[in-house]
Parts: structure tokens; C-alpha cells; sequence
């Protein structure tokens, strides 16, 4: 495995004006999550990056983290750092955001 966590944000767009994560919500979460592995230099051990649909549009913003595959629902910018100081850098979920299927 290359990475020890990837990180995948939905950035799916509707055009039929249902909810969904969006594209500008969640570029900007991408973004929140490549400054904190960037500026924590762990570019080679955790990846963020934008994904297309995971199909969860009512719980968006979406992101997933694997290996685990926690799928965490109505993320906003500020929660970006609680996810990215507990999972990705404790191997605690954050259970308020985490999505229960």
C-alpha cells in the first residue's frame, strides 16, 4: 500500500438541483486537507484528493477515509481539522460526523 490513509472528497455536481456535496464545497475541503498534509510534510504517507459520487448526496459534504472506509457526512471546513488531527493522525473516527449505514 502506498499510501497509509487516502482520503477521497466529493465534488459531484447535480444539475438537477437535488442536494449534493458540490463541486466549489467540496474543492474546498480537497484544499483544507492538501494545506494540513502539506504542511505536516506527509505527502508521502497520506493522500487527499477529489472523487465523483459515493451516492450518500443527502449526507454531503462527503469524505471517505480508507483504508478503513469511514464515510463521513455534512463536512464542513472547520471540521476538516478535528478529521484530519484525530483519524489521520490518531486512528480515532470522528463519530459525530461519521456516517452510520
Amino acid at each position: 500500500m502506498k499510501y497509509k490513509k487516502h482520503v477521497f472528497i466529493c465534488t459531484n455536481e447535480r444539475t438537477d438541483g437535488r442536494k449534493c456535496c458540490g463541486e466549489a464545497k467540496g474543492m474546498e475541503l480537497v484544499n483544507a486537507f492538501k494545506e494540513l498534509v502539506k504542511k505536516h510534510k506527509l505527502n508521502t504517507e497520506i493522500r487527499a484528493q477529489r472523487a465523483g459520487c459515493f451516492d450518500v448526496c443527502n449526507f454531503g459534504p462527503a469524505v471517505v477515509v480508507y483504508p478503513e472506509g469511514i464515510f463521513y457526512g455534512n463536512v464542513q471546513p472547520e471540521d476538516v481539522q478535528e478529521i484530519f488531527n484525530e483519524h489521520l493522525m490518531n486512528d480515532r473516527q470522528v463519530e459525530r460526523l461519521k456516517l452510520k449505514f
